[in-house]
């Protein structure tokens, strides 16, 4: 006769087993040493396309890949959300070419620019709880970022004029005539001797140098380096590293939980984690370090870590969804921020060319939020009737920042054409 083991031993056995499943899950691997690995986990973890399948919406699905094709698309996700519910979520191609990983929807991947609207809410979120202003000053004796590394370096004095709120609709006077700042650290580094790449605060004491465009308020030019100056400035007034504060404080109250700064190197990339495409005739490039090496552009070109809140998150497109909906004032998502802030980030106003956060803002055309790095493209779309479009890509289009333009010229196509047809579920009931 078969003996059955003893209950208490099955018991042991499977409690070694889980242990096990924690210690191999917790070994590092790659080049990334000690550094800590993270499990996929939240909406990402369960998604798939099967979920989204409807044979209402195969034509769409065959304008998506004819979309790709024509641009050298290598992988896409494409998430509708209507009143705060995911009807549709789903990825195309591949999330690694090499490997012929396919896209699947919880894949995650850089979102460039639209990490600013991830860092105007922590920053609104700071307002509300007292710790900030609008109108503080950024710099000087009495600003936020006093330092003397700072304050010893700025000539123009125009920089002590400089408030949040400018920062946030980029009319600081910063400027970009000479270049980007946030993409200049060999230059820096010739320019200075200096021998290791610089970090937020030396990057900062060299951007200060350079006099203001034009007066603070006055006027607007797009800057990267403003939203880095909002990141420096979460971190001063809660203590806490940018990352961390913004994922306990912002994304996990929003149900985003599988949310991280980008690492440069394909060696370090995340869990869950797309591989980013060039274009095939993108010559290699200088490293950012100004080593020797040469590198694909995507994988070391720029310090994409050093964005931060400018341009560095990684996040899919149904956790970029649940952020949206969390920011929308909308019910059926509860929003993470007050009304009076939610107000203020999406009023539409003659007075400024640039939202808090949102690249636009206007009440018959909707909030519109873009960002393009190298090798990767996003695209936010909130239309007045409280649909949400949202367009991911791993692959550098060779038009680069000019990529948005076709990109919400074919959503709003597809829109017109498919919007009647998409599923009616709500795919963010999968969250836990």
């Amino acid at each position: 006769m078969k003996r059955i083991p003893n209950k208490k031993y099955v018991h042991a056995a499977l409690a070694a087993l889980v242990v096990l499943v924690v210690l191999i899950l917790a070994i590092p691997s790659g080049k990334s040493g000690s550094k800590k690995v993270h499990a996929i986990k939240g909406i990402n973890a369960v998604i798939t396309n099967e979920m989204s399948d409807s044979e209402k919406l195969t034509k769409m699905e065959r304008d998506i890949r004819t979309f790709m094709q024509r641009w050298q698309i290598r992988g896409m996700e494409l998430c509708v959300m209507r009143h705060d519910s995911l009807l549709y979520a789903k990825g195309f191609g591949f999330a690694d070419q090499m490997t012929q990983e396919p896209m699947r929807p919880g894949t995650i991947m850089r979102v460039a620019s639209v990490s600013k609207l991830i860092t105007a809410a922590g920053i609104m979120k700071l307002v509300e709880d007292g710790k900030l202003r609008l109108s503080d000053k950024v710099f000087g004796p009495h600003g936020i970022l006093n330092d003397t590394l700072f304050t010893n370096h700025i000539t123009d004095k125009g920089y002590y004029n400089i408030t949040v709120e400018n920062l946030l609709r980029h009319e600081g006077g910063l400027t970009i005539r000479r270049g980007d700042p946030m993409f200049r650290t060999r230059d820096w580094m010739n320019i200075y001797h200096l021998t290791k790449v610089p970090d937020q605060e030396v990057l900062t004491s060299i951007a200060v140098r350079k006099r203001l465009g034009y007066a603070p308020g006055k006027s607007h030019e797009y800057s990267n380096f403003g939203y880095l100056l909002l990141s420096m400035i979460i971190e001063r007034k809660t203590g806490q590293p940018y990352e961390k504060w913004m994922q306990q404080n912002i994304l996990e109250p929003a149900g985003c939980v599988d949310c991280h700064l980008a690492h440069n190197s394909y060696e370090e990339k995340l869990p869950g984690e797309s591989r980013y495409h060039m274009q095939d005739n993108d010559p290699p490039v200088p490293k950012y370090d100004n080593s020797p090496d040469s590198v694909v552009r995507c994988y070391g070109g720029n310090d994409i870590r050093l964005l931060k809140g400018a341009g560095a998150w990684v996040l899919s497109g149904p956790e970029l969804a649940r952020f949206v909906a969390s920011i929308d004032g909308r019910p059926g998502v509860p929003d993470i921020l007050s009304k009076k802030s939610v107000h203020e980030m999406t009023e539409d106003s003659e007075d400024h060319k640039f939202g808090l956060g949102w690249n636009s803002v206007n009440h018959k055309k909707g909030w519109l939020r873009t960002g393009s790095l190298s090798g990767t493209s996003a695209y936010v779309m909130y239309f007045p009737d409280g649909e949400c479009w949202i367009l991911l890509s791993n692959t550098h289009a060779w038009k680069g920042p000019r990529f948005s333009r076709i990109t919400n010229n074919f959503i709003h196509q597809c829109r017109e054409r498919y919007s009647s047809k998409l599923p009616t579920q709500n795919l963010f009931t999968l969250i836990r």
